[in-house]
This record gives structure tokens, C-alpha cells and sequence, in this order.
């Protein structure tokens, strides 16, 4: 056993040091220090297993050298005790506070209460250690994702805040990244929380390369992350790091032998540019991210004050979904479809639209809201099951009238979607011939399996499947061979606008003529003009829907209106 002595006083160091030898416990070796300052150089040459230190010394007392070498994280096993001239009670407890394990009056000094005294301080010393251990083990799980290893929302904003205070301290910038990843729920959702936990490890690996050491790094929860960047000069140096980040997601993930596509949506916020207060900071990281993921994501989007009114007001949409769902306050208006030689209405599309109330939105803002945030499938539902009892109510004098119903790619990868079909023709008694559900061609972008499934599924029990908005910009032939597709929709875009077509005839013209060949029914969407009904009855398509013929209305118009064509 190793004990350094640290005491001013030649004849105290020598009585310790003679009882210490006529212990029976061996001590190898015996160091002195006269001071402080020698105490501590020795304990930097060498480790000890105990330290016996005078309180009262010159210069520097006992009480700061304790102080000094607990903040060393180095110190080892070593254990102190205190020793001094004094017998004051408070005086041993103010030793204990600062780290001492135990301590004796110089007068009590015997071979018995000095080796009391170093087991004692030793056994305390283990104790404290492994409560120190404890603590550390528990804090780490506090502060730590278990899955990941990196921060937890909790120290991250710890993080935050003293990155904060030290930039500002500096005069320098901070920025602030939300991340999230692109269509995370897919892969938990079709290949396992195992295969997307792989994902998260491999996408932190892959983000940790682009960051320097000193920046911070966080899970925030499921598939969200941040990243604190210091001493930022300006944003393009913000915009490196962002757009390093995205490089990394071009190349595709592999678990389990399955190759992963999954992109990033980032959102940058600086401070003290857009905010000084930590919170706020990340608010608007978040409004930002929201937003890139809006524009198409897998995209940096920086803060802009603007986006904070847009973030609101899509947040107050939401709310109001949910509210209105609630009261089923949601109102469907139904647009006819005529039949192109007859001029008669043969089917009707079914189209939600917001209660008769202040302030009023459209299904191009509050659809994708309700997809955003999963109330889709709760206002799917209101619109299958509202939609096919009023079609059994005008097959009552129509028998052949047909309801296009809009049907949106997250209700097709929701397993319950065919058994509310079936229930609500079941109860209605309505054949599935005579229901049409309309898909955008965005449905099939992610290539999902299940969408697939869905659709065959859907199709195999009799519905017809119509692809909707074909020619808008993404189409794809393979979608009609791949998918089992019973009619195209032509978008409205396709549409010449006046007689004189030019090319946007032709290609009309070649697309009409194609779909006729593969056997498919064509709808014309977005008749406006006689002379666009005249040229889709020239090109033979099947059906014509448009404000020409007649705009959306409440089921008591269109009942009027179907009523008069029977006469």
C-alpha cells in the first residue's frame, strides 16, 4: 500500500510516519510533502492508496488541496484522510463535505485509530466510488438513446442552452438543423420495427461523418433528429453541412437484404438570427423542416418569419379537421359524368368539401393536411360510407349510375380500407361494379407493395379502379400494365384551349387513340368549352366531366337534375 503524507511539520510527518511502520499492515512505500503544492507534483508523478493531509498548512490549506484533486477525474482509487490540531467537530465535517473520507485529531494519533482510520476511509472511498458509477450509469440512461447512443431530447436541450449562452458570449452564430426522415413509417410499416431501427442506426452512422466533433447531435424521438452547429459564419456554411447530410441518403440502405430507399427533410434555423431563445429555436427549425417537406422533401429549408403564419394556420386546419370530423360537420358535393354520345349522366364523382362556415378551406389545402396527419382515414370513411348510401338512394330510379370515390394513397396502405368498401356496399346493397375509386397517379411513386396489394385486392372484389389526373406530369404507361386500371382520367391540362390545338391536339389525339387499342373507359376531366366537348366527342372518348356540363352540387341539385333527365 502507497500513502503519501502532506504536512508542514517535520515532527508531525515523523510521528505518522513511525506509526504507519509499526502497523501490521505492509506500506511500500511512505512519501512526505511539506506543502500543498509538493503534495499535489507527487500525486502527479505517482498514484497512492491513501493520502494523510494536515488541514493547517501555509499558503494553501488542506481543505483546498481536497478540493483540488477531486475535480481531477484521474485521481484513481485514492482515498483522504484529514488530520489536524484541531478536535472542532464542525471542522471534520467541513473536510467530509469538500471529499475527505474520514477525519483525526493529530493527538489521537495511535497505531489503532490511524489504521481505523485508513480502512475506514479506503471502504468509504469504494462506496462513494460506486455510487459515483451509479450515478454516471443513471445519468447516461437519462441522457442517452438507448438505440442510438446519441443525446435524448432532454440533454440536447441542455446542450442547447449553454451552446447558446457560450456562442453569444462570443459574438458568434448558432445553428439549429431539425431532420427528419422521408417516409420512415413505410419502412416499420411494410418491413418491421427491427428492419427500421437498422435504419435509424445506419442513417445516425451516416449523418456522424458529416459533423465535427464539438457539434451536437441528438434523437428527438422516432425518426426526428437535431444538430447544434456553433460559431456559424453564415448560412452557406449552414448549407455545406445540410447538403453533405443529403448526399449521404442518396445511396440507398440495405437490411436484411433489402434495398431501402429513404431520404432526409432538413430544417435550419440561426440564432441569434431568428431567435435567441433556446425553445424558439427550435420551433422554428421545425417550421422550417415541415416545410422542406412540403416543397418535395429530401430538401434543406431555412426559416423564414412568413412560414411561422403558414405553420399556424395548417395547425389551426388541423385542429379544425378533427373538430368537424368529430360533429361530422364535413359536407359532399357530387359533380356528374355524362356519357359523351348519349349526353346523359351515367356516374357522379363524389368530392368532400369544408362545413358552410368562417373561415372556409379548400380540399387542395385540408386533404393534404388530413393525409399529413392521419385523419384521412376517418374522413375516408365519413365519404365511402356518405357517398354509396346516396348512390343506393339514385340507383332506386337509375340503376346504372356509378360514384367515383377519391381514394388516397394513405388509405390504401391502411389494412381496414376494403373491409369499409364492404360493409358500406353490404349495408347500402350496392354492387362493387358500380363504385369506381379514383387513384392519383402519387399513389404509386413509393412503389410500395402494399399499395399493390391493396389495388389487386380492391379489384378482385369488383371495384372498378380509375387512374385519375392522367398527363399531369408524372404519368407513366407502366402504371396502366403493372396495375389493374379499368379507367384513365385525362387531366384536365390535357384539354386544348381552343380549336386550333397544335401539338397538345395531337398528343391528345395519339393518347385517346392508345388507351381505345389497350381497352381502357376514358373520362375527360375539365370540360370548359364546346369546343373541347366537340373535340372529345371527335376523338370517341368514352365520358366528360366538366363546369361546361355541370359543377359540383349538393345531392338535393343533382337529385332535381336527374329527376328532369328521366322525364
Amino acid at each position: 500500500m502507497k500513502v503519501l503524507i502532506v504536512d508542514d511539520d517535520v515532527v508531525d510527518r515523523r510521528l505518522i510516519k513511525r506509526t504507519l511502520n509499526s502497523m501490521a499492515t505492509q506500506f511500500h512505500e511512505i512519501r512526505e510533502a511539506t506543502s500543498v503544492n509538493e503534495g499535489l507534483q507527487a500525486i502527479e508523478e505517482e498514484r497512492f492508496d491513501v493520502i494523510l493531509l494536515d488541514y493547517s498548512m501555509p499558503e494553501v490549506d488542506g481543505i483546498e488541496m481536497v478540493i483540488e484533486l477531486r475535480s481531477k477525474p484521474d485521481l484513481g482509487n485514492t482515498a483522504i484522510v484529514m488530520v489536524s490540531a484541531s478536535e472542532d467537530p464542525q471542522l471534520a465535517l467541513n473536510c467530509i463535505e469538500v471529499g475527505a473520507q474520514d477525519f483525526i485529531p493529530k493527538n489521537e494519533i495511535n497505531q489503532g485509530k490511524l489504521s481505523k482510520a485508513i480502512v475506514h476511509a479506503r471502504k468509504r472511498f469504494e462506496v462513494e466510488q460506486r455510487m459515483h458509477e451509479s450515478y454516471l450509469a443513471v445519468k447516461r440512461m437519462a441522457e442517452r438513446d438507448p438505440l442510438t447512443g446519441l443525446s435524448n431530447r432532454y440533454h440536447f436541450e441542455e446542450i442547447l442552452k449553454v451552446m447558446i449562452a457560450t456562442n453569444r458570449r462570443l459574438n458568434n452564430s448558432v445553428a439549429l438543423l431539425a431532420l427528419d426522415l422521408d417516409d420512415f413509417k413505410n419502412v416499420n410499416d411494410t418491413l418491421g420495427h427491427g428492419v427500421g431501427d437498422q435504419v435509424l442506426i445506419e442513417a445516425v452512422n451516416r449523418i456522424s461523418t458529416c459533423l465535427r466533433e464539438n457539434e451536437g447531435f441528438a434523437r428527438m424521438g422516432g425518426d426526428e433528429f437535431a444538430i447544434i452547429i456553433g460559431g456559424v459564419a453564415n448560412l452557406q456554411e449552414v448549407s455545406a453541412i445540410a447538403n453533405r447530410i443529403l448526399g449521404k441518403f442518396t445511396t440507398p440502405f440495405t437490411c436484411d437484404g433489402v434495398e431501402i430507399s429513404c431520404g432526409v427533410s432538413i430544417g435550419a434555423a440561426l440564432c441569434p438570427a431568428d431567435t435567441t431563445a433556446p425553445n424558439q429555436l427550435m420551433k422554428c427549425a421545425d417550421i422550417a423542416m415541415y416545410r422542406s417537406k412540403q416543397s418535395g422533401k429530401n430538401k434543406i429549408c431555412f426559416y423564414e418569419a412568413r412560414y411561422q403564419a403558414e405553420f399556424h394556420r395548417r395547425v389551426g386546419i388541423r385542429n379544425e379537421i378533427g373538430s368537424i370530423l368529430k360533429d361530422s360537420g364535413f359536407r359532399l358535393f357530387y359533380q356528374p359524368i355524362y356519357d359523351a354520345k348519349t349526353s346523359k349522366i351515367v356516374g357522379t364523382e363524389a368530392l368532400v368539401r369544408w362545413p358552410e362556415k368562417d373561415p372556409s378551406y379548400g380540399p387542395d389545402e385540408f386533404i393534404p393536411i388530413a393525409e399529413e396527419s392521419r385523419m384521412i382515414d376517418g374522413l375516408g370513411k365519413w365519404v365511402i360510407t356518405t357517398a354509396i348510401k346516396q348512390l343506393a338512394k339514385w340507383q332506386e330510379t337509375n340503376s346504372l349510375l356509378t360514384m367515383s370515390i377519391n381514394i388516397s394513397p394513405v388509405q390504401l396502405e391502411h389494412d381496414d380500407l376494403l373491409s369499409c368498401l364492404s360493409d358500406a356496399i353490404t349495408a347500402a346493397k350496392v354492387a362493387p361494379e358500380s363504385v369506381v375509386l379514383e387513384i392519383t397517379e402519387t399513389a404509386f411513386f413509393k412503389h410500395s407493395d402494399k399499395i399493390s396489394d391493396a389495388l389487386h385486392a380492391l379489384s378482385q372484389h369488383g371495384f372498378k379502379i380509375a387512374l385519375d389526373d392522367f398527363g399531369m406530369g408524372f404519368s407513366s404507361i407502366a402504371h396502366l400494365m403493372d396495375y389493374p386500371i379499368d379507367i384513365v382520367k385525362l387531366d384536365k391540362s390535357m384539354q386544348i384551349p381552343s380549336a386550333t390545338g397544335g401539338r397538345r391536339q395531337q398528343v391528345l389525339a395519339g393518347l385517346a387513340l392508345m388507351l381505345r387499342q389497350l381497352n381502357f373507359e376514358i373520362v375527360a376531366e375539365g370540360i370548359e368549352t364546346a369546343a373541347q366537348q366537340d373535340n372529345c366527342i371527335g376523338l370517341e372518348l368514352d365520358k366528360l366531366q366538366g363546369f361546361l356540363l355541370a359543377r359540383p352540387m349538393p345531392a338535393s341539385d343533382l337529385q332535381t337534375l336527374l329527376a328532369a333527365a328521366d322525364e
